[in-house]
């Protein structure tokens, strides 16, 4: 009798301790080791919530849900804006525009509309393992929109960068939905930056707000030097392991579905986790916006801390009231343009070098965080995960990928003349980027070259 209750009290104090873990665990714990990020790094983010948020409006001379201060954009300088009704459903909503006072040409996706069947559909179109790309996994939905916008705009972007003196950097910005979109055409432009005039891999640049978990964890840092995400405080997306189209089928229960996640995650090892290929993340480098403190009301004066993140690379689901509209990107812009005032405030009171000696510094610490953080994902053995120097080619493979580069280019003239009014066809071009392994799944070509180097 006495064990058997001895038993009870030790099971009663474990949930116990769980449960007040679990309740008394806040969003800015899972950032509390990183750096904090410079207004120089982070000055594009509220620019670029505030382009997403111009997707939403029908004429940016009359607008009719401005944020706080106001757009900052120049009507005059909007290129084209797509509605739902000339995507087709194929994407969300998008706007392109040549912002010559920053020298960038921007394409900006705004996120999950509840209203339309077409944005659920992209969502759903995914299975766990289902794509793989460039040498990971990705969300198949989100690769079909990202191909498809491509196919559309990528004539129109290349033309006003080279209008432009191709000196204009190219960026890409989304909001939920958009942000894995996003993010995804953004791999794909890097890995074929000739079809866009030869615009430098350094001018490519994507912002993805509250972002979707779209990629596996060896592609969001090996790309965590072009894209970049930006999360508010709670936001449960980023957070959320589950596969996108099973959150958004209990999106009317989702307080309850957050619940099972932490009981379920409890009993998953974290090693487990990292090494499980087809677990998708949230891409790149993280910029996590902090205004709440545990058991203070109200909210504080933001802050902003960045990484790249390997572990904990925001596996905590935050049970908090704030989860969902830490998810809305009018209180993203609003709390991302407050800490950029708060930091330039603090650099003008506390400025003891040049400015430009501070970029130049910053500069070379965020290229040492990326090498670091491509290190740390070899080391936990994640699955197809390499560094810097790994990616390029060994003398032994030179013949055989020179074979290959030169079959490529064989190809161009083709994948361009089979596409309409001489464009490149996006589809193929993807088709050549990915190829079906023996047992009949996508792999990316540098997969299929590393079969061939494999010793007998």
């Amino acid at each position: 009798m006495s064990v058997s209750c001895g038993v009870e009290c030790v099971l009663v104090l474990g949930c116990l301790r769980w449960v007040w873990k679990r309740c008394t665990y806040i969003g800015s714990y899972d950032s509390a080791t990183w750096v904090a990020a410079t207004s120089a790094e982070f000055a594009s983010v509220p620019r670029a919530c505030r382009l997403i948020l111009a997707v939403y409006e029908d004429d940016l001379r009359r607008p009719k849900f401005p944020p706080s201060g106001g757009y900052r954009l120049n009507p005059d300088f909007l290129v084209k804006r797509v509605t739902y009704e000339q995507t087709q459903g194929n994407a969300p909503p998008y706007l392109i525009y040549a912002d010559h006072d920053h020298r960038e040409i921007v394409l900006a996706i705004r996120g999950l509309n509840l209203a339309k069947e077409s944005d659920y559909k992209l969502l759903l179109d995914n299975r766990l393992g289902m794509q793989m790309f460039d040498g990971g996994y990705v969300h198949h939905g989100l690769l079909k929109s990202a191909i498809w916008l491509l196919n559309e705009e990528s004539e129109t972007l290349r033309r006003l960068w080279m209008e432009n003196g191709s000196s204009y950097r190219m960026v890409f910005v989304g909001h939920s939905l958009g942000s894995g979109v996003a993010a995804l055409l953004t791999v794909i432009v890097v890995n074929h930056r000739h079809k866009l005039g030869g615009i430098p891999r350094s001018d490519v640049q994507c912002y993805a707000v509250a972002p979707a978990r779209c990629m596996s964890l060896n592609l969001a840092v090996k790309y965590a030097d072009v894209i970049h995400s930006v999360i508010l405080q709670d936001d449960f997306l980023p957070r959320t392991p589950t596969p996108l189209e099973d959150i958004f089928k209990s999106i009317f229960c989702l307080p309850c579905l957050l619940l099972l996640i932490c009981l379920r995650d409890t009993f998953i090892p974290e090693g487990r986790k990292l090494r499980d290929p087809r677990r998708l993340y949230a891409p790149g480098r993280i910029y996590h916006i902090v205004e709440r403190k545990f058991c203070r009301c109200g909210r504080y004066p933001p802050e902003v801390r960045t990484a790249i993140p390997v572990d904990g690379r925001f596996e905590h689901i935050v049970l908090s009231c704030n989860a969902t509209s830490d998810h809305a990107i009018i209180w993203i812009e609003r709390e991302a343009d407050k800490a950029l005032e708060n930091m330039r405030d603090d650099n003008s009171e506390t400025i003891t070098t040049a400015p430009r000696v501070q970029k130049l510094e910053r500069l070379k610490t965020i290229e040492k965080e990326h090498k670091d953080a491509l290190e740390r994902a070899v080391s936990l053995n994640i699955p197809h995960a390499v560094t810097t120097a790994e990616e390029e080619p060994s003398t032994n493979n030179e013949e055989s990928i020179e074979g290959e580069d030169a079959e490529s280019s064989d190809n161009e003239a083709k994948i361009t003349s089979e596409s309409h009014g001489g464009r490149t066809n996006w589809n193929l071009v993807l088709e050549k980027l990915s190829k079906k392994n023996e047992s009949g799944e996508l792999a990316s070509n540098k997969d299929t070259v590393a079969q061939h180097n494999k010793p007998l």
